[in-house]
């Protein structure tokens, strides 16, 4: 595998995760304006109303039920996950290319994403 073959493959990956992720928000938002479509908003205070859509189990079994919040919540994890799968693409393609330097520099990028997604409050 050559350099340009490599970014060939992650420029893909990169317009394949966003279009993906532009497409299930999409979907999600059109659900809710048809779901949503007669309510009349209130601008004055704001609740929040306890959701499943605030954690990732709840998010993916919100979405597998075709639910608008949950569809919208997991293209938006779509959209995030974008960059975290760029860079493991570049870890197994500097891999494939025993450029052992950037693979050690990729994957401690992986790894800061990572604990910072899963560390984040």
């Amino acid at each position: 595998m050559d350099d340009r073959h490599l970014e060939d493959i992650i420029g893909n990956l990169l317009r394949a995760g966003v279009l993906l992720a532009a497409a299930v928000v999409l979907i999600g938002g059109v659900l809710y304006l048809m779901q949503h479509h007669a309510e009349r908003a209130s601008y004055h205070a704001f609740a929040f109303e306890g959701s499943n859509v605030t954690t990732l189990p709840g998010i993916l079994r919100s979405a597998s039920h075709l639910s608008s919040e949950g569809l919208i919540q997991f293209g938006l994890l779509l959209l995030i996950a974008t960059p975290v799968a760029r860079v493991a693409m570049a870890v197994a393609g500097f891999y494939l290319e025993k450029d052992h330097l950037y693979v050690w520099v990729s994957l401690i990028v992986l790894g800061i994403l990572l604990f910072s997604l899963l560390h984040a409050s």
